[in-house]
């Protein structure tokens, strides 16, 4: 499966730790993840990590096409948490895109602890079953 990581500034150690928890799970996909993000947790895990621009810099939007056309099946995405920053539109639609293409995303350590333990056991092999029908 195709899985994009990404996490903001105050998420990224949470991001990585949760990385390291679920090595056995994620070593088994394709990871993608901005840049910033995908350094980080490659130096922390040794996990091997497509890296695309920072998140600010393109990165989001490169993710966002990607789901676009399809070649995204999870995402996790942890946002900072802090009531002064306000969801930026960047934020807001990638999540949209997620809702349109249906492709899950998890926005907290709750929710992508659920979808990596559903990934490991197969339950979202779904997303793949419904590629080979297109």
């Amino acid at each position: 499966m195709e899985i994009v990581i990404i996490a903001q500034d105050e998420k990224k150690e949470l991001m990585t730790e949760f990385c390291i928890a679920y090595y056995a799970t994620l070593s088994k996909h394709h990871l993608c993840s901005t840049g910033t993000t995908g350094k980080i947790i490659t130096e922390a895990t040794g996990l091997p990590i497509e890296t695309l621009l920072p998140g600010e810099g393109g990165g989001v939007q490169q993710i966002a096409s990607r789901i676009s056309y399809d070649e995204v099946d999870l995402v996790f995405f942890f946002r900072n948490s802090s009531l002064e920053n306000e969801y930026n539109e960047f934020d807001l639609a990638l999540i949209r895109l997620c809702d349109t293409y249906n492709v899950p995303i998890a926005t907290n350590i709750a929710t992508a602890e659920a979808l990596v333990l559903a990934l490991g056991r197969g339950d979202l092999d779904w997303r793949l079953n419904m590629k080979s029908t297109k």
